[in-house]
């Protein structure tokens, strides 16, 4: 990774902002990488404003907390089709047109459903239609990296995160309009705001990018294809993977984050207001206090760890996270204080694995059949994950500590993955 911007730390310091090397990388930056990345904040803004409060608003409306879990988890095997078709899909519409369709169907419509919903029915259809995002997971992340120089990597994906927290400077104006309004009418203008934000975006990242040269060249390769002939190609791409032990490990590793952030964002939100009695409309200083760190983070570390092995960091974050999950569960009632203190490990830790974990994923994959390896991969994650959410839901229900006790025994499997990866990496290089 030490190519990125050409500039080490040492060489900045001292130096005006300007001339970090975040910004630095970001005034280089040109194609598809350029059109991803300035136009993020569209999408991220809106999300993490309402993203709070999705739990809670359910509860509002009158679900329970075994509803919030099912519809997680129908949400979840829904993606798990979509992901399946996700590689034919962007094979065959190509990168640019496959992010565009997919990206307007699954995230305004849903938008829309959500702001209107009235009971559990409405949340199940939007989840259903939501889950279409897999689709457009697969062919942006496509568009993204397929003509982007491998060693900018971490700063792309860097500076993906940090669009999505510039929400961070918008979330007391959601804890404002709660404390005012309350919850229910605030997120309904929420997911009004997202609607009109998202769609936007579409319109003008759809303008600012072209298809990649591979992209070009699937969909030459399967123009007289139809999805069903694709579909039965993917045998041979699933003994590829079985075949890679890397993508194997950074698979592994791949299931246990995404179980865990999927507990996380359904359960946190709904452990802090019933169990430790913080009123909705404080919710939304966690969430500000968590990007502010996670940029810091990205602009005064990030730059120092781009060339080190993925082991270590990586190891450290997960520890981080089993750190913010004992505290959280050890907070007393009305405990801000302790609160804080885990959303802060685990907003580090976040911004250290999630980037690194984006990484592998890109660099442990063939080129050639990225897309269908991506297919898999994201449908494997998903039928492992799905369940969970029905799980946490149950064990919610029993005691609201229970989900986070999981979450700690699955880090720790994640430990044990990264480690076999690192090792794998090792043998690989020899």
């Amino acid at each position: 990774m030490g190519r990125g911007t050409g500039l080490s730390t040492s060489e900045t310091k001292g130096k005006p902002l300007a001339s970090h090397p975040l910004f630095t990388f970001l005034r280089g930056v040109k194609g598809n990488a350029r059109g991803c990345i300035v136009t993020e904040p569209l999408w991220g803004i809106p999300f993490f404003l309402y993203a709070p409060y999705v739990s809670v608003y359910m509860l509002a409306i009158g679900l329970d907390d075994s509803q919030v879990g099912l519809i997680t988890s129908i949400g979840l095997a829904f993606q798990a089709l979509s992901a399946l078709l996700s590689g034919a899909l962007t094979d065959k519409l190509g990168r640019k047109r496959a992010t565009f369709i997919f990206d307007l169907i699954s995230w305004s419509i849903p938008c829309l459903i959500w702001a209107a919903a009235q009971n559990f029915t409405y949340f199940l259809i939007a989840a259903i239609i939501n889950s279409l995002w897999r689709v457009t997971h697969n062919s942006w992340s496509c568009l993204l990296v397929e003509d982007t120089d491998q060693d900018t990597l971490l700063d792309v994906y860097t500076w993906i995160y940090i669009a999505g927290l510039l929400a961070a400077f918008f979330a007391p104006l959601a804890s404002i309009l709660i404390n005012r309004y309350s919850l229910i009418p605030t997120v309904r203008g929420l997911y009004i705001f997202a609607f009109i934000m998202m769609t936007a975006k579409f319109l003008i990242m759809n303008g600012m990018v072209t298809e990649t040269k591979h992209g070009v060249l699937r969909m030459e390769q399967t123009r007289h294809q139809n999805l069903f002939s694709l579909l039965s190609e993917y045998q041979g791409v699933f003994r590829q993977i079985l075949g890679t032990p890397r993508t194997v490990y950074t698979l592994g590793v791949m299931l246990v984050m995404s179980t865990c952030w999927m507990i996380n964002s359904t359960f946190w939100s709904i452990y802090v207001t019933e169990n430790l009695d913080i009123p909705p409309e404080h919710l939304a200083l966690y969430p500000f206090a968590r990007s502010i760190t996670m940029l810091f983070f990205f602009f005064l570390v990030m730059p120092k760890i781009r060339s080190l092995d993925f082991r270590n960091p990586m190891l450290i974050g997960l520890a981080g996270y089993i750190l913010s999950v004992l505290i959280l569960i050890a907070s007393p009632v009305k405990g801000y204080l302790p609160l804080l203190v885990s959303t802060l490990i685990e907003a580090v830790s976040f911004a250290t694995v999630s980037t690194l974990l984006d990484k592998m994923v890109v660099v442990t994959v063939e080129p050639k059949e990225r897309a269908r390896i991506l297919a898999i991969l994201y449908v494997i994650v998903i039928l492992f994950t799905t369940p969970f959410g029905w799980i946490a839901g149950r064990l919610s229900e029993v005691n609201r500590m229970l989900p986070f006790m999981l979450n700690i025994i699955l880090f720790v499997v994640g430990g044990g993955l990264v480690i076999l990866n690192a090792t794998a990496a090792k043998k690989f290089s020899r």
